[in-house]
């Protein structure tokens, strides 16, 4: 449920693949999770996607074990609907830290990632060179504002708070929105975006606002 909440609101999905023998062939199984989650992302669309290798400590940081994950991998996201030349393929260790911000001594095979986009050929290293590769999608802030609630709150002391990601035009504060399908309409009495007034909620912000 989670899973699917924090994915309907992403605008890029990072796969962590166990690398262990057998945990990641679980994984990837007929009713594996990462599979799953893969189906679900891309359902939900969620078109751009990194995936990190998790625990390369435990496979002794094999180059065989990783190519194996990856020519998998790249097999069944292809089945799903992505394009695996546009996905980066990140070996990583999080107990160790490898990978994740700074480059691996552990494993001078590698010699970082290259995905394909339609600005051309990005390359990287780390977990955070692909995240800071994804491409922000266009964001219209000038049409009619589209909110879909994800929940609405009740807040002692300070009323209504309904909460969701803004997918196009703007919301403020002194602003009169209406609600579908109910056809309600109230005034937006001030926005949040965590924990934090905000003067505008604009396309891609979860926000939260008083009515």
């Amino acid at each position: 449920k989670n899973m699917i909440t924090g994915t309907s609101q992403a605008d890029c999905a990072i796969l962590i693949i166990a690398g262990g023998t057998g945990e990641f062939e679980a994984g990837i199984s007929k009713d594996g999770q990462t599979r799953e989650h893969a189906l679900l992302a891309f359902t939900l669309g969620v078109r751009q996607l990194i995936v990190a290798v998790n625990k390369m400590d435990t496979t002794k940081w094999s180059e065989d074990r990783f190519n194996e994950i990856v020519k998998e991998t790249s097999t069944f996201i292809k089945k799903v609907g992505y394009n695996p030349k546009a996905v980066a393929f990140v070996p990583i260790s999080g107990w160790h830290g490898d990978n994740m911000l700074e480059a691996s001594t552990n494993m001078p095979w590698y010699k970082g990632w290259t995905k394909e986009t339609k600005a051309g050929v990005v390359k990287g290293i780390t977990l955070l060179d692909a995240i800071d590769a994804i491409e922000p999608p266009v964001r219209p802030s000038d049409k009619p504002l589209r909110l879909p609630l994800q929940d609405v709150y009740k807040i002692g002391g300070i009323g209504t708070v309904p909460v969701g990601r803004v997918e196009t035009g703007v919301i403020k504060a002194g602003m009169v929105v209406t609600f579908a399908p109910t056809g309600v309409t109230t005034e937006v009495k001030s926005v949040e975006m965590h924990h934090e007034q905000l003067e505008a909620g604009l396309p891609g912000d979860n926000v939260g606002f008083n009515v």
